[in-house]
């Protein structure tokens, strides 16, 4: 399986390459590949089946990279594009459905229940990884949304109480320091 997620790797990187990827390679340096090292790391803290979350988590915005039109419903189209991907890798079906699922309910947005520790360990790593990327989320607020300085501001306040609300108690306890700290700055 390790060789089947190096591939997936490099996969989900090169979709973060190209030209025709509207969030450029941040999207991969800032974020994709943060929510996987986060997931990966948290793996064991959540008792989670470590190869799930590895490929859920490189995979869960496969679809917002692969074009930009599926971003309202990326999660949706992204679990089409990962089962396509891994039955290419002749994944037990049991094993692709499990990853599907966990694609479907990162999105703290889109609050579905999750129902296993896999889901909820990579939703959290999805929501984390604002607390370990804050200056991707200042370039978001200052070059992408053109804020003032104050807008700014707010928006990420804001964008890190949103994360922080939609983790798990075990979630929040990871990053609490982070996002104590984040405030005091921001302020």
């Amino acid at each position: 399986m390790e060789k089947i997620i190096k591939s997936i790797y490099k996969e989900v990187e090169k979709r973060c390459k190209v030209e025709t990827n509207a969030y450029g390679i941040g999207a991969w340096d800032h974020h994709i590949k943060l929510v996987y090292e986060i997931a990966i790391a948290n793996c064991e803290k959540y008792n989670a089946d470590c190869e799930i979350v590895a490929l859920s988590a490189l995979l869960h915005d496969i679809a917002s990279v692969t074009n930009k039109e599926y971003e309202e419903n990326h999660h949706a189209f992204g679990a089409e594009i990962a089962e396509d991907l891994l039955k290419k890798y002749k994944i037990e079906i049991t094993k692709i459905e499990h990853i599907k699922k966990c694609i479907l309910n990162h999105r703290g947005s889109k609050p579905n229940e999750k129902t296993t520790n896999e889901e909820v360990c990579v939703a959290d790593a999805d929501a984390m990884a604002h607390f370990f990327s804050i200056p991707s989320l200042l370039k978001m607020a200052y070059v992408n949304k053109n804020m003032d300085i104050d807008e700014g501001t707010l928006f990420v306040l804001n964008k890190l109480e949103r994360s922080y609300n939609k983790l798990s108690d075990k979630g929040k306890k990871i990053v609490e320091d982070k996002y104590i700290a984040a405030k005091k700055i921001l302020k």
